[in-house]
């Protein structure tokens, strides 16, 4: 399994020090959430890499984009941010939170179904309880678009992408901090999931998953 450590890219010029989890006026516990981070371990399908985080959604953010490959193929990608504000916010019930988009594409007889939203929803309120992680304030939108291909394009099949924009307070530990690392692994099973791979525990073989063709970057 690989490691979901990395380096900042060289396009995070104009991001401050918060942003970046680098130097004395971050709170220890975000680094320590931060370094959390860094050290969780994921399936190997999935490819991880640090990204620019937003710059005014926290006084301090942290984000990470990770993708389901297969061969030359992306199944599903996504973008993982942590949002600290050590004077803690209301809407958030805590002093951190975590933010996220997932996407894939999706063959026509699943996005068909009518049911898909909702449980696209469970999968993320599933991954998060199948690791016995504590959470509260979850919210967000499952959106289904569809794309058909005229002219030039027409031979191109109808394609459906399913996209999960969420948002959840992970629960302190009597330190302050919370646990980034298995919020990290829950997020990746909701990307492999989504990305219609078999689950990695023999005892999760009942999960139902969809198969996929190759998906979209986030960008």
């Amino acid at each position: 399994m690989a490691p979901a450590q990395g380096q900042f890219s060289d396009h995070s010029d104009g991001v401050d020090s918060e942003d970046r989890a680098e130097g004395p006026s971050v709170p220890p516990a975000f680094l320590a959430a931060v370094e959390a981070l860094r050290s969780a371990r994921l399936r190997p399908e999935l490819e991880v890499e640090v990204t620019r985080p937003p710059q005014r959604l926290a006084p301090h953010a942290y984000a990470m984009e990770a993708a389901v490959v297969d061969g030359e193929d992306d199944l599903a990608d996504g973008r993982l941010v942590l949002l600290h504000d050590p004077s803690g916010h209301d809407a958030w019930q805590g002093a951190f939170r975590l933010v996220t988009l997932v996407r894939a594409e999706l063959e026509p007889e699943m996005a068909a179904d009518p049911l898909l939203p909702e449980v696209c929803w469970s999968w993320l309120t599933g991954a998060l309880d199948a690791r016995g992680l504590s959470y509260g304030e979850a919210g967000g939108t499952v959106t289904r678009a569809g794309s058909h291909y005229f002219g030039a394009l027409s031979t191109r099949r109808p394609a459906t992408q399913i996209e999960i924009r969420a948002s959840w307070t992970p629960r302190e530990s009597r330190g302050g901090v919370p646990d980034t690392a298995s919020h990290l692994m829950a997020w990746g099973d909701l990307l492999c999931q989504i990305a219609g791979l078999p689950p990695s525990d023999p005892a999760d073989a009942a999960v139902v998953t969809l198969p996929q063709r190759r998906g979209p970057q986030v960008s």
